[in-house]
């Protein structure tokens, strides 16, 4: 009997270190992750590779092909396949190099909130009292204040460059973060084995 509790034991345990049987195929299954992970891999790619990609430079203007539509249109053309601005700018170069910028606007400033968010939220759900009650002032006030505006106006006041916008955005984010790690804290320091 204690050879089979044995093995029993040793199957169990191999199954739940590899996870559920077939959890790593059910992922695949599942439409609408496999589609928007899909999107995202290819969104991003064409970012990391807008140097290749791209048909012309995202700056350099040609006056004689001005306001050129896209490709499918009837004046459209193959030379620039989503048209040109005003100034002649190709708009599939711009977009490519844009999306460049903008991936890095979103990770950074998920980084910078993630990880002050993070630390205020584990800080007040671990230490409570006093601490508790500071930090979720703190949360409590930063949300009574609208990002938008409040990034405007500290971009109009300092200047407006990328690491700026980024720092704002990601010291006026942090809210969020620090209610679901306060928590999840709160939670996990309620449990008997925690001392």
């Amino acid at each position: 009997m204690s050879t089979t509790l044995a093995s029993d034991v040793q199957v169990l345990a191999a199954e739940s270190a590899l996870g559920s049987p077939g959890g790593g195929r059910r992922i695949w299954h599942h439409q609408a992750l496999t589609v928007g992970g899909g999107l995202l891999l290819v969104i991003v790619l064409m970012a990391i590779l807008a140097p290749v990609l791209s048909p012309h430079d995202p700056y350099a203007q040609d006056l004689l092909h001005r306001t050129v539509p896209p490709f499918w249109s009837d004046k459209g053309s193959w030379l620039h396949p989503l048209g040109t601005d005003p100034l002649g700018r190709d708009y599939l170069s711009r977009v490519l190099y844009g999306a460049r910028i903008s991936l890095l606007i979103g990770i950074s400033v998920a980084l910078i909130s993630g990880l002050i968010g993070t630390t205020m939220g584990m800080l007040a759900g671990y230490a409570g009292g006093k601490t508790d009650m500071l930090v979720t002032f703190l949360v409590t006030t930063r949300l009574s204040m609208p990002v938008i505006l409040i990034a405007l106006a500290t971009v109009a006041t300092i200047g407006g460059s990328l690491w700026v916008v980024i720092i704002v955005l990601g010291l006026l984010k942090w809210d969020r973060f620090a209610v679901v790690m306060r928590s999840a804290t709160q939670q996990v320091r309620a449990l008997d084995y925690v001392a």
